[in-house]
């Protein structure tokens, strides 16, 4: 095995495992916005993308109003009328987060989903989901996104144990020449997927420093479409529009909608992203101009 991104292989590896784990986790706690209650997720980067495919989720499901924001663009002010706020965050050191949470404080009850169960969010928020078995060493982050997703969609009623058994194939399953070699992808999703799509785009961005794009399915032909080309990916997460895989033959570009379970599609995407970074001599676990977590100071 290459000595290049270790922790992010056994990390992306673990995930089928780990995300039996959060459901039986999910099961048995009750910590949660209760059904009906309006609520704003927030987090950066992984975290923010993961909240958007849960803020759709929830709504879709009749689990009440749920919007989606970068921790640091986040309008929660009371003329919203938001119940709760859910945080993810892998560090629980995450500035924007913990400035959020500090905020307001005793106005909104808070939930935060943390890998690290010793930092500073613990004593922010008034409930705190523990995740550190999915806790990660390598700076791009992998299983504890598709965790919290996990536990998140879980709290609502989706089924999941597809994915668990698409995964188990999708973290292992070698990773075809074409895609070693490809030029430049694009993912797309709709709805929950959307959010899978973004984060499929984030991570080969970080890891591969690849260019890499990410859109609503339906808005892809909407401009988008223009940069597919042989030697380019399209790679759709879940049920595509309708036609799209015949726009797609004209392009030239391999074009990837699989019927396996779109969380273990993203599982696919973060093995093809370790596989590129290899063949291009990078270390995920330690990427140019990242670190795990962002501390901003003054």
């Amino acid at each position: 095995m290459s000595q290049l991104g270790p922790f992010m292989d056994a990390e992306l590896t673990s995930q089928p495992e780990v995300w039996a784990t959060a459901i039986a986790q999910a099961k048995s706690e009750d910590l949660l916005p209760a059904d009906g209650l309006r609520v704003a997720v927030i987090g950066c980067g992984t975290s923010w993308f993961m909240a958007q495919s849960y803020a759709a989720a929830r709504e879709t499901a009749g689990k009440g109003v749920t919007d989606a924001f970068a921790a640091s663009e986040a309008f929660l002010g009371a003329e919203r009328g938001y119940d709760a706020v859910v945080a993810i965050t892998r560090s629980g050191t995450t500035t924007e987060v913990l400035e959020i949470l500090t905020a307001i404080q005793g106005t909104v009850r808070t939930v935060a989903l943390v890998g690290d169960t010793t930092s500073p969010i613990m004593t922010l928020a008034d409930d705190v989901v523990e995740l550190p078995y999915a806790d990660e060493q390598s700076v791009v982050q992998t299983r504890f996104a598709t965790t919290a997703l996990t536990y998140l969609l879980t709290s609502i009623g989706v089924d999941l144990s597809v994915a668990i058994e698409d995964a188990k194939t999708a973290v292992t399953a070698p990773v075809e020449q074409e895609l070693i070699d490809a030029e430049q992808f694009t993912f797309l999703g709709t709805n929950w997927t959307v959010g899978l799509a973004h984060e499929a785009g984030l991570k080969m961005r970080e890891a591969v420093q690849g260019w890499t794009e990410s859109y609503p399915a339906k808005e892809y032909r909407h401009g988008p479409i223009s940069i597919a080309a042989p030697n380019r990916v399209t790679w759709m997460f879940g049920d595509q529009p309708e036609g799209l895989d015949k726009d797609m033959e004209k392009t030239g570009a391999l074009y990837i909608n699989t019927t396996v379970h779109p969380l273990a599609e993203l599982a696919r995407v973060h093995r093809v992203t370790l596989e590129r970074a290899r063949a291009r001599g990078m270390n995920p676990d330690l990427p140019r101009n990242l670190t795990r977590s962002v501390i901003l100071t003054d």
